[in-house]
């Protein structure tokens, strides 16, 4: 309840306990066993500090919260405790406040989505549960798409990325280092597994701006955003990483801030055990930072779990305003752990800090906040004050009216796919295989011309044979014509002439010499013919 500019938390007798708008991003912390009332404290404190003109954030993992967008009503059990408070004379009054919902699925609220980059490779590393070394190879994966200039939106962009970095490993290898394929099939295989849970709608555009929440309603009251996690809660890491990212992406979104009058906005994780359980060192260092550094700006953080203990010492000593709830210790190690919450608060003379938190009844609460000067004040045991919107969980018919009805309808409804990694990794992959291809066909081309060109070379090179050969033939044969006419022709002349010079000189002498004379010169004459 905000009353005289404080939130006002709860009674310890006639005292009141508040919380200093100032001092509520010094973060606080909700604990208690299960059944003692920290959903309730939630509820009064969102709805506080959406009076207050703060914007808030909280996750819905049973439903109950639901309801805050409808007027609460009086029953018995609340009457009495309204009577008990005196919170009549304090202006208590049932009132509605401004709800927004989402949900990562879509079912119960706005599609809340982010994308590949914005979620990075530390946070989807863990939701994959990949180890060190697959980690540093989805680190060096997010390395290249960004030099590349290659968007990772959505499931498909970094599975196409995976894919093209392991087929050019031996590439990339030489400049990041060993870029092992067995990695990269062992994150594809996690990857095919979050699919699986829902992280398709997960990843996805339009991303969630969070500058939309960091509003109010016409009337000044800080919009309450609530993330349904009955489906969400199913898949505990992914629930985890998705608060952290949430967190982180404040953190890098706002800018310096200072010390405000109020913050800027609250946020309050439930499950809180949830962000730290089997995380590695790194990523509790990560949280730890971040919590230390975002109240400068301007961000309140409230864990909710069961016992203080689930929330690294790191982490629980920048925690000012705490309200503790009861605990039960039935074994050494809860009498322990009882034992070191009730050591951590300021310790009120008036009672036993660790038996009374062993005896609080519900709706009851030992509360320690930081004063005006920033000091812890001592813990007090309070009842703690009512919500003043409805109490329960709320009518579908109700919660689809508030989702239609909300002005980020229009923005966030509908997804779209734009260009990114996928689409360009594959009309790469196209243009390399139509290139492929045509180098194939030219090469069957180069080999089909030289092979064309050997063969008429062959037959050039036969056909001159043959060519060579009758020409040669022809030639012979022209030399037996022409030696059979000299000869024919060198017979008659020497006839003649043996008869000639027979009839001169007379008897067989003469026919003699003029048959030689004859022979000599028709072998002249055979010579003159074949030159």
């Amino acid at each position: 309840m905000y009353s005289d500019n404080r939130i006002y938390v709860g009674r310890s007798g006639e005292e009141k306990v508040y919380i200093y708008p100032k001092m509520a991003n010094r973060h606080g912390l909700i604990a208690g066993a299960t059944g003692t009332g920290k959903t309730i404290t939630l509820k009064v404190l969102a709805e506080s500090f959406s009076d207050c003109g703060v914007p808030v954030f909280f996750s819905d993992v049973k439903g109950d919260l639901a309801a805050m967008c409808n007027t609460g009503s009086m029953n018995e059990s609340l009457q009495q405790r309204i009577d008990a408070l005196g919170l009549l004379a304090d202006g208590f009054d049932f009132k509605s406040y401004p709800t927004t919902f989402w949900d990562v699925y879509g079912e119960s609220g706005l599609p809340l989505r982010t994308t590949i980059s914005e979620m990075g490779p530390l946070l989807l590393g863990r939701i994959m549960g990949l180890n060190d070394t697959q980690t540093d190879v989805l680190t060096i994966v997010f390395k290249i798409a960004d030099e590349e200039e290659l968007l990772l939106i959505d499931i498909k962009d970094l599975r196409s990325m995976l894919q093209f970095v392991s087929e050019n490993a031996d590439e990339y290898s030489m400049k990041y280092g060993n870029i092992a394929k067995q990695s990269v099939a062992a994150i594809i295989r996690s990857l095919t597994a979050i699919e699986a849970e829902g992280g398709e709608l997960f990843f996805g555009e339009p991303a969630l701006d969070i500058r939309d929440w960091l509003r109010t309603d016409n009337n000044g009251k800080g919009i309450i955003q609530v993330l349904d996690c009955r489906n969400l809660i199913n898949h505990p890491v992914m629930y985890a990483t998705f608060l952290l990212w949430m967190m982180s992406e404040l953190f890098e979104t706002l800018p310096e801030a200072g010390d405000l009058d109020k913050p800027k906005m609250v946020f309050f994780f439930d499950e809180a055990h949830l962000l730290f359980d089997d995380a590695p060192k790194s990523l509790k260092q990560k949280i730890e930072q971040v919590v230390k550094l975002i109240r400068s700006k301007g961000v309140g953080i409230y864990f909710v779990t069961q016992t203080p203990s689930d929330v690294p010492d790191g982490v629980l000593s920048q925690l000012g305003n705490k309200v503790q709830h009861a605990l039960r210790a039935y074994t050494p190690a809860e009498q322990k752990a009882v034992r070191a919450a009730a050591q951590s608060y300021r310790a009120n003379p008036e009672f036993d800090t660790y038996q009374t938190l062993l005896e609080l009844g519900i709706g009851e609460a030992l509360v320690s906040v930081l004063d005006e000067g920033g000091i812890p004040t001592t813990v007090k045991r309070c009842t703690i004050l009512p919500p003043q919107s409805q109490m329960g969980a709320l009518d579908e018919s109700t919660r689809q009216r508030q989702i239609n009805n909300s002005d980020l309808y229009s923005k966030y409804a509908e997804s779209f796919d734009r260009d990114s990694a996928y689409e360009f990794l594959e009309r790469h992959r196209v243009a390399v295989a139509e290139e492929k291809q045509r180098a194939l066909e030219e090469a069957a081309a180069e080999k089909q011309r030289l092979k064309d060109e050997a063969a008429a070379e062959k037959q050039r090179q036969k056909d001159e044979a043959a060519a060579l050969k009758q020409a040669q033939k022809e030639a012979n044969a022209k030399k037996r014509a022409v030696g059979s006419i000299a000869g024919t022709a060198a017979g008659t002349i020497g006839r003649e002439l043996g008869n000639s010079l027979g009839k001169g000189v007379g008897g067989a002498f003469g026919k003699r010499l003029g048959g030689n004379v004859g022979a000599a010169l028709g072998r002249g004459l055979l010579k003159t013919f074949l030159k």
